[in-house]
Parts: C-alpha cells; structure tokens; sequence
C-alpha cells in the first residue's frame, strides 16, 4: 500500500503540525510504503521571498528528519526536485472543470479572511492532484480540512481515466486519528496563516512566551474553571500523560488553580516532550552534507517512481515523441 504526504514549509513547524500531518507520517512509515515530500511549490501561494522559502524548505527538512522521517524506510524529497508534478499539473488542469475548484472551501475561506488570492491558490487542488496521483497513491492521509482536496484529486482521476484511458490509481483519503482542530494560542485552529502558532523547535524563552500568551476567560484564581472550554487544557491534554491530564482537570474543576499555573505547566510538558527531537536536530546541523545526500537521493526515488505515469499520461493525450 502506497501512502502519500506532504507539508509545506511556509513557516516554522508547529506543534499542531506534528500533531495533525507528521505523527501520521511516523505512523504510515511502519505501516506501509510511504512517500513524504516537501511541499515548497505549494508554498509559493504564499511565500513570495525567495530567501525565506529556500530558508524554510532547508529547515523543514532538519525538522522531519529529527522528528523521525526515516529515509530508509520511506521516500523523503523537496517536491520542486521533481519537476515533471508541474507537466502531470498541466495535463490535469485541462480536464479539471472551473466550478470543482470554485467549491473548494479552502479557497473560499482564506478569501473571506482577507488573505492574498492568486491562481495559484485558486488552482492548488490541481497541483496536490498530480503530487498524488504521480506516484500511484493508494492512500492520503489528511485532516478534515484537507478532506475536500483528495476528493478533487480522485474526481479528476476519474475523469481522465474516463476520457482518455486508465493511467491513475484511484487514492482513498485517510482522515487522522488526531484532534481534528487543534487550537492555536487564540482559541482559533492552530494555523501559520492566523500567527497563532507554537513552534517546535522554538528556543526556550520563546516557547515560554508563546505559551504564556494563550487566551484565557476571566474567571477569578479562586473559582471552578471549565476544563472544556480551556485552550491551556486543550493543548495540555495532547502531550501530557494521562495521569497529569487528570490531575489538570481535577484541579480547575476544584477551583483554587490559576490559568498561569497551567500554562507554566503546560510549558513543561510541551518542552521536556520534544527534548530528544531537538537534541536530534542539533546533531543533523552538524552535518549538512549528510541533509543534502538525503534530498538527493530522495528526489531520485521520486522521480524513478512518477515517470512511468507521466509517460503514460504523455502517450494517452498525445504529447510523447
């Protein structure tokens, strides 16, 4: 079973990131033939520095691969290294009709929150069809909100199939395990897009911060507090044990306990849980030469295994010499 995934490195990663897109990852690694890929032309909806996109495109792959993207047990490349996904992109958008993207949520909802559109993001579902359907994907794992794209992905593969013959595996999308809206330090969805984020990697100072900034409501130190209706505890409850989560819950229900105390602790927890990601980390900056052989070779794998489609793609509509 072939497993596809892909992240965007616009932005440093979040722990909503590790939460929702890469511990499926890990997960899909042991399971089956995952292909993991840096998504950095996605990232051109929006990152328009070409300084800040090389930066976050090398930094992403130190955070995978400390997070635990293992490029022996799975196929690990920067997807601008595989130019053919932007000829599959091509023959796609000409059986892609307008309206199927025009109903794209994702679209509609960064338009309504005065977010920049262009083409690109107009027609980004394109694009995410050919990074999945390059590669034969039997499956995508994705969160709810990504949901819609798959379906646009297997629409469009059955229409070419349809109209010019069978080249594409029809993907199934997986939605994760995971919380399905993992709050950011605003009580909104956790997004880079909204600034509401809690890096990784961050360094101690800022990770405190950060952590200490989550909204609260007003309810007074020495009353019961709802642990339900709490970011801090939202959060909290993902990377503690459970015996510390329990332990949080009772004592906001009881009253008594601050929100500056649970953030303090939620701080603890987030930093002592990503401790030997970090310390990983540290020893692959040590060893660029090493980060570089691996995207190399990654992208090598990639395109040995999308070529094929491509070339019966270029056969069906009449494109190969």
């Amino acid at each position: 079973m072939r497993i596809l995934s892909g992240i965007q490195p616009s932005g440093t990663l979040h722990i909503g990131n590790f939460l929702g897109m890469i511990q499926p990852m890990l997960q899909s690694q042991e399971k089956g033939e995952l292909f993991c890929f840096l998504a950095n032309m996605h990232s051109l909806t929006s990152v328009f520095d070409p300084k800040h996109l090389q930066g976050y495109t090398n930094e992403a792959m130190l955070d995978l691969l400390s997070l635990g993207i293992d490029p022996q047990k799975s196929v690990f490349w920067v997807q601008s290294d595989v130019p053919e996904v932007t000829e599959l992109t091509w023959y796609l958008n000409n059986v892609t009709p307008v309206g199927l993207l025009e109903r794209c949520h994702s679209y509609k909802d960064k338009v309504a929150k005065n977010l920049p559109a262009n083409n690109g993001l107009f027609s980004y579902p394109v694009l995410m069809a050919a990074d999945i359907l390059m590669y034969q994907s039997n499956v995508v794992p994705v969160g709810k909100d990504q949901k819609q794209h798959v379906e646009v992905a297997r629409d469009i593969a059955i229409k070419f199939n349809q109209m010019y013959g069978e080249a594409f595996t029809i993907p199934e999308p997986r939605i994760s395990d995971a919380v399905a809206v993992i709050p950011g330090i605003d009580g909104q969805k956790m997004s880079k897009s909204y600034g509401n984020t809690i890096d990784i990697f961050a360094p101690e100072n800022q990770l405190k911060k950060k952590v200490m900034s989550i909204v609260t409501d007003p309810t007074p130190l020495e009353l019961p507090k709802d642990p339900d209706k709490s970011v801090v505890f939202a959060i909290y409850r993902l990377f503690a044990t459970p015996e510390k989560t329990a332990d949080m819950e009772q004592r906001l229900r009881k009253g008594g306990y601050g929100y500056g105390d649970a953030k303090k602790e939620l701080f603890s927890v987030l930093w002592d849980y990503f401790l030997p990601f970090r310390t990983k980390r540290e020893e692959l900056a040590g060893n660029l030469d090493y980060v570089a052989e691996v995207r190399k070779a990654g992208a090598q794998k990639a395109r040995a295994a999308g070529t094929p489609t491509l070339d019966t793609v270029r056969r069906l509509v009449g494109t190969a010499r």
